[in-house]
């Protein structure tokens, strides 16, 4: 059985007979995990566990760990700092900071190998232009450079410890005040005014990027539709212009700014037909079964091969993992920012 183009998550701990039962279809592909989904690391392993024992190939199972005030999973996991400050930290010592980005990396992403999760939706590679609050202090830095230049050793620390690389939010959702969960984000832009934003993905993707979270953000200025169901932005820009050959993902088709175009079994076919290998679905149970119906027959190989080249790699045992010399290095590089106050995270 392959993966299929639809993530969805869990409701609790565990996994619910229904929820099983939706796994077990050659539809699904992986599972994104939440804070309600954790209540130890003891019963995220074995949950981790019972997941990618449902079926040959495993499903991918994902969460959001970015740091900052978007990591699901709290103590014992380190509390990572948001990527703000690996931004101020090069602006006072960019060679520190480039270091201290690969250990952030790498330990994200170690820790949650550890557990046996494929992958974290992560970096924000959003610029931060101060116009977006839902990614505020998610974002690395204002300049291009800096944040594809820290971009690429977050990811590079990720690779070492067996986990592949999404950027988000394609192109971007750095110009769009409104949040793309609970209103239409728009982003007034020309085409050539998102040259800075698109940049680091240009870097990215020129350095092997394994996948692309898509924005449900809209670009009248180039395209009415959003980005997540343009063909235009994922055929054209994003594989065409930019050459991008690894897995497009969408945000949650749940959230306000994709229903644009009407119920989620037609964003989800909107998603599909637009270029998309994998939808997620998330906070909308009772919306499953009915997309799982409209999905009935779809198949796209070159999907399925690229889904299957984000499964997790190698990684230590949590307890071999903080007993190693190269984690109690990464932690003390990144408790530093951990230490910086507030104010100076929040800007």
């Amino acid at each position: 059985m392959s993966l299929g183009p639809l993530m969805i998550d869990l409701r609790g701990t565990a996994i619910e007979a229904d929820e099983r039962e939706w796994l077990a279809s050659p539809l699904v592909g992986g599972v994104i995990l939440f804070t309600r989904n954790f209540e130890s690391r003891e019963q995220l392993t074995k949950l981790v566990a019972d997941l990618h024992g449902i079926r040959q190939p495993p499903l991918l199972v994902t969460v959001d760990h970015e740091g900052g005030r978007v990591q699901r999973f709290r103590e014992p996991f380190f509390r990572l700092p948001p990527f703000r400050a690996l931004g101020r930290l090069y602006d006072e010592d960019p060679a520190a900071a480039l270091k201290t980005a690969a250990s952030f990396g790498w330990l994200m992403a170690a820790e949650l190998r550890a557990v046996g999760i494929d992958m974290s939706f992560t970096p924000c590679v959003d610029l931060d232009l101060g116009l977006s609050e839902v990614i505020g202090d998610r974002a690395l830095h204002a300049e291009a450079r800096v944040v594809a230049a820290l971009a690429r050793r977050i990811a590079a620390g990720a690779k070492r410890a067996g986990m592949a690389t999404t950027a988000k939010h394609f192109p971007t959702h750095a110009g769009a005040r409104s949040d793309s969960h609970t209103e239409f984000a728009v982003d007034r832009r020309e085409y050539e005014e998102l040259a800075d934003d698109l940049l680091p993905y240009r870097e990215l993707i020129a350095n092997g990027l394994h996948a692309v979270m898509i924005a449900h953000v809209s670009f009248p200025r180039v395209d009415e539709t959003p980005a997540s169901l343009s063909k235009w932005w994922i055929e054209d820009r994003l594989r065409g212009a930019l050459g991008f050959s690894g897995a497009v993902i969408t945000d949650d088709v749940s959230m306000v700014g994709a229903a644009v175009v009407g119920p989620v079994e037609e964003r989800v076919k909107r998603a599909l037909d637009a270029g998309c290998d994998l939808v997620l679905l998330c906070n909308s149970p009772e919306a499953v079964p009915g997309v799982l119906d409209a999905m009935k027959g779809y198949v796209n190989p070159s999907a399925q091969l690229r889904l299957t080249r984000l499964h997790g790699r190698g990684g230590l045992a949590w307890d071999a993992l903080h007993a190693s010399a190269e984690w109690r290095k990464a932690q003390a590089a990144i408790a530093p920012l951990c230490a910086r106050p507030a104010l100076e995270l929040e800007g």
